[in-house]
């Protein structure tokens, strides 16, 4: 059962989403050419801290393996959970996937976004356009009465219009008092699989598409997962309530801060 948020949940919701969508924002500002990833991380830590937020990432546990970082930063082959390093260093051409997770009273905010340092071939221009599109496709679908597969159907349809990678091994998700609720939000799948939407229910939809295969490998810190072929992956998120009407975006920055 995917879990309905009460009013005065939503409106916590709408604070951890905002200060996530703010962090986000600022980091990729934050980011470019000579920029290592562990700086990048360390001043996202910085930001959370300013808002009073804390990252929902850090130290999050699966099974005997615990997240260091503080935010999640993919570069190019990268698809998802990569950790910041000194060594790591943001070269012009690369593209850069920020991931921001924030718990705020006890609620969370999840968002993320691929971005460009510096001048990107026409390649992965056309992945991150691509890729940002297929999150706003899947969006559209996250209305009272549709079925969560409906949501994955639309990604699926656009993606593979354009001979892009769907990656299968991770998935969107309910997101409320915890980082992962249900339903899980697959990229692809039928229509009419899945619980139906109600209002009050907040999602996490998040595309990860690659130029190439879809197929993942892990690297040894047994976190960041990697394109198995090294194609460049891209990754947008937004987390969404479902409403009586149009779906509200609930990441959105709050620019005047």
């Amino acid at each position: 059962m995917i879990p309905v948020k009460t009013a005065a949940e939503i409106r916590k919701m709408r604070e951890a989403c905002r200060i996530a969508a703010t962090v986000l924002h600022k980091l990729c500002e934050f980011a470019g050419q000579g920029v290592n990833t562990y700086d990048l991380d360390q001043e996202g830590k910085r930001l959370l801290q300013s808002y009073g937020a804390e990252s929902a990432c850090f130290q999050y546990q699966v099974g005997s393996l615990i997240y260091p970082a503080h935010t999640c930063l993919s570069v190019n082959e990268e698809i998802v959970h990569g950790i910041g390093d000194l060594r790591r260093v943001l070269q012009d051409g690369d593209i850069l996937t920020v991931d921001v997770c924030v718990r705020y009273e006890g609620f969370i905010g999840d968002n993320a976004r691929t971005i460009a340092i510096g001048e990107v071939s026409p390649e992965k221009a056309f992945l991150l356009e691509a890729t940002e599109k297929a999150l706003y496709k899947g969006i559209d679908k996250a209305r009272t009465g549709n079925r969560v597969g409906e949501i994955s159907n639309a990604v699926e349809k656009f993606i593979c219009a354009r001979d892009l990678g769907i990656v299968r091994d991770f998935v969107g998700h309910g997101v409320g008092r915890s980082m992962h609720e249900a339903p899980q939000i697959p990229n692809f799948g039928p229509r009419k699989r899945g619980e139906k939407l109600r209002p009050g229910m907040t999602l996490a939809i998040e595309p990860m598409i690659t130029l190439g295969s879809p197929r993942v490998k892990m690297a040894d810190d047994g976190w960041t997962a990697l394109t198995a072929d090294g194609s460049p992956s891209a990754h947008f998120e937004h987390t969404v309530l479902v409403t009586d009407g149009e779906p509200e975006i609930l990441t959105i920055p709050d620019l005047s801060s």
